[in-house]
């Protein structure tokens, strides 16, 4: 093990006693929340009778919405009253290293029982979530993660906003889950998927229903908190717009003609507006993968009031851009990872803690299905060297080189980055992200400015993928 991660282990202890008292003085403007993670009985049906084990902050499924400004302190303090050890990882937020919920990475483990005092500002406006970076492929499905929200300070004019976090779950014949984490048919596959789907920790389907009036003008957040599945999202009789992805402004568009594609961990922000007649219902259906079908999640349901406005607001939608660095692609370096792996993957040779294997035998002494630059490793492991080392203000064009057989949402923290091409062919809008999905087969090139210090992970966010080998960090010093 390197010096410096012995002295990681060495230094987060203190750090982790010392985060878990109050200051002497809070920065100014610093706003305190309180959060518990425990067992918590959920009905995911308002009309039945039936509740549901899972686990949640605060006694709500999912766990409370955190809305800021942009600017604000926040001071988010956990307490764990899990069966297991936990964190929290703010996805999406520029956050110091030390505040970023990695295990064995950033902080240790949060113990049963214990707690940990998150601090960190929110620079950046924008759609956001949390959710446990510790065993995440167990304690995301069984129900731990919820919204975070960052004001613009100056949004867009709009008369109504709607958070929908989508997300599934995996229930048996008496409507609890089915504790099934962590089979290596499903790491080395497309992943756990739940077979019914959620809105907002309810069951999805028609009653899940957006109220409007005619003429009103939607903001519409989504978010994707599913472990391993993929939505993609269609809009019945409206022409929605896309403003946002993963929080970051983008020349406002059209909703692509085969549906809103949001892998696991993707967030995009929608403009509707609500032209059609009172009393009208539209649906709101995810359109599936093959061979499933596509499936209702909500309604715009018009009220039977008379219209707000007989034409759409003139308004402009697009968002002013937070402050990212733009990477200079003439003096940027290029970085190139490769992914293996996979039940019906390429053939490969992986590296375990330094040792040579073939993936047949990693699957079947390791739990391990994947590779990144040939390297498999478990969750969080000390013994891994990081995938890049960067010089801090680096510009970097990342090459990013899928020889799977199957989609992944790539994710890296602590960063956003440009995504150039998609297999070879320039984006239209060179947007800001920080999941990008990779298909089958198929390369995909972004780039940023290497400006955050610290190690960060870099990993699919299905997240038994990520468990199996697809994680690796990313060292910024």
């Amino acid at each position: 093990m390197s010096f410096r991660r012995r002295q990681f282990l060495q230094t987060t202890a203190a750090l982790g006693a010392a985060l878990a008292l109050p200051l002497r003085a809070a920065p100014r403007g610093e706003r305190r929340i309180e959060l518990i993670a425990a067992e918590f009985k959920a009905a995911l049906d308002p009309a039945g009778a039936g509740q549901t084990r899972v686990w949640s902050y605060n006694n709500q499924f999912p766990g409370p919405l955190l809305r800021f400004r942009r600017g604000d302190h926040a001071h988010l303090a956990l307490s764990n009253q899990l069966p297991q050890e936990t964190t929290v990882h703010w996805h999406g937020v520029r956050v110091p290293n030390g505040m970023d919920g990695v295990p064995s990475v950033t902080q240790l483990p949060i113990p049963v029982g214990g707690r940990f005092d998150y601090r960190f500002e929110l620079r950046d406006s924008g759609t956001y979530w949390y959710h446990p970076h510790q065993s995440s492929f167990e304690q995301v499905p069984r129900g731990l993660y919820g919204a975070l929200v960052v004001e613009e300070e100056r949004p867009p004019q709009v008369d109504r906003e709607e958070v929908w976090l989508l997300s599934d779950i995996k229930l048996d014949d008496q409507r609890q889950q089915v504790e099934d984490y962590g089979r290596i048919l499903d790491i080395a596959n497309q992943g756990r998927l739940g077979n019914q789907l959620l809105v907002n920790g309810l069951v999805a389907g028609a009653e899940r229903k957006i109220e409007v009036r005619a003429g009103e003008r939607l903001r519409l957040r989504l978010i994707n908190a599913a472990s391993a599945r993929f939505f993609r999202l269609a809009i019945e009789g409206h022409a929605a717009r896309i403003i946002a992805w993963d929080g970051q402004g983008v020349t406002p568009h059209p909703l692509p003609a085969d549906g809103l594609p949001l892998g696991p961990g993707m967030r995009a922000d929608l403009i509707i507006d609500c032209m059609e007649k009172p009393g009208q219902s539209f649906a709101l259906r995810d359109l599936g993968r093959p061979p499933a079908g596509a499936a209702v999640l909500g309604t715009l349901a018009y009220s039977s009031q008379a219209a707000v406005r007989n034409a759409p607001l003139k308004a402009p939608i697009a968002l002013a851009p937070n402050r990212i660095a733009e990477p200079n692609l003439d003096k940027a370096s290029d970085h190139y990872v490769v992914f293996q792996g996979g039940m019906r993957g390429t053939p490969v040779i992986g590296m375990v803690d330094g040792k040579p294997a073939r993936i047949q035998d990693i699957m079947a002494k390791e739990g391990l299905a994947w590779t990144m630059n040939y390297n498999a490793q478990h969750e969080h492991a000390l013994m891994h060297e990081p995938l890049l080392h960067l010089a801090k203000g680096e510009h970097v064009i990342l090459h990013m080189i899928n020889e799977t057989d199957f989609a992944h949402p790539m994710h890296l923290h602590g960063h956003f980055f440009r995504v150039l091409a998609i297999g070879g062919v320039a984006t239209p809008h060179r947007e800001w992200r920080d999941t990008v999905i990779m298909a089958p087969r198929q390369a995909i090139d972004v780039a940023f400015v290497a400006d955050n210090p610290g190690e960060w992970m870099y990993h699919c966010h299905i997240l038994d993928h990520a468990a199996g080998g697809m994680m690796g960090t990313v060292v910024v010093e």
